[in-house]
């Protein structure tokens, strides 16, 4: 589907059938289908087609849910989600389709010819760090490390984290990093309210609260459609400044 904002066009399909049909059948009739959707914002396209909409996927049971931020990590997981014999749901950034770089870092990532899976539920420690924990997906991957560079200046070291994989979630990871920094920012270029940073604040404080030293921060999207206008889309949208303030915010 080209945009994540059309799958409106096939929900009672997607959330009544494939969904549902393994479990209401009793285990009889599997669901072998992969559903590969772009996402996200930041070139002037609208509200009808810059949206992320993967906290709604992940709310009803019965998919899993992907959400690929490099391209070594893009053909893992597609080739997993192609193999698995559930719903698999494949959300990736267009700002990053075509992207031969690792995060940031600038070098051209090796990719196999041969296929190769990625395991689901298996986060990315993107880069270690000791004083805040930044969580995010896709593109706020690269936003979040080109913010911890910043913070570096600063004399602060980020752990930035890339779930990979929502559902299967691997809280484990998040938790401990959680527990080692003792400082968290999660990132999401989803809409704020019910959604992946409300989830991930809540199962983190659940196991991490005493080794937390200030509340979790979160920074998402405002709950109003995507603008069309350059600046608003800006503000809207999470920024490696915004990212970099808020961050600066937890340990200062």
């Amino acid at each position: 589907m080209m945009f994540v904002d059309f799958l409106g066009a096939g929900f009672d399909q997607m959330f009544n059938h494939m969904a549902k049909n393994h479990y209401m059948s009793g285990g009889q009739f599997a669901m072998p289908v992969t559903v590969i959707t772009a996402i996200g914002g930041g070139y002037g396209d609208a509200a009808q087609h810059s949206e992320v909409l993967y906290g709604l996927f992940s709310h009803l049971p019965g998919f899993k849910v992907v959400v690929p931020s490099t391209a070594y990590d893009a053909k893992g997981l597609v080739i997993k989600a192609l193999r698995d014999p559930n719903p698999v749901i494949v959300f990736g950034h267009k700002l990053l389709t075509g992207l031969p770089f690792l995060p940031f870092e600038g070098q051209v990532e090796e990719i196999p010819d041969e296929p190769y899976e990625v395991e689901f539920g298996k986060a990315r420690v993107v880069k270690e760090g000791d004083d805040v924990t930044i969580v995010s997906t896709a593109l706020m991957v690269h936003r979040s490390l080109k913010a911890a560079r910043l913070l570096e200046r600063e004399g602060i070291s980020a752990e930035v984290i890339d779930p990979r994989t929502l559902v299967p979630l691997d809280e484990e990871t998040i938790v401990k990093s959680a527990k080692k920094t003792g400082r968290v920012l999660i990132v999401d270029e989803d809409y704020m309210s019910y959604g992946m940073t409300g989830e991930l604040a809540f199962r983190i404080q659940a196991k991490a609260l005493k080794e937390l030293k200030v509340p979790i921060a979160r920074l998402a999207v405002p709950d109003v459609p995507i603008p069309f206008s350059e600046p608003l889309e800006r503000r809207a949208i999470p920024s490696v400044e915004g990212i970099y303030e808020e961050a600066k915010k937890l340990v200062k």
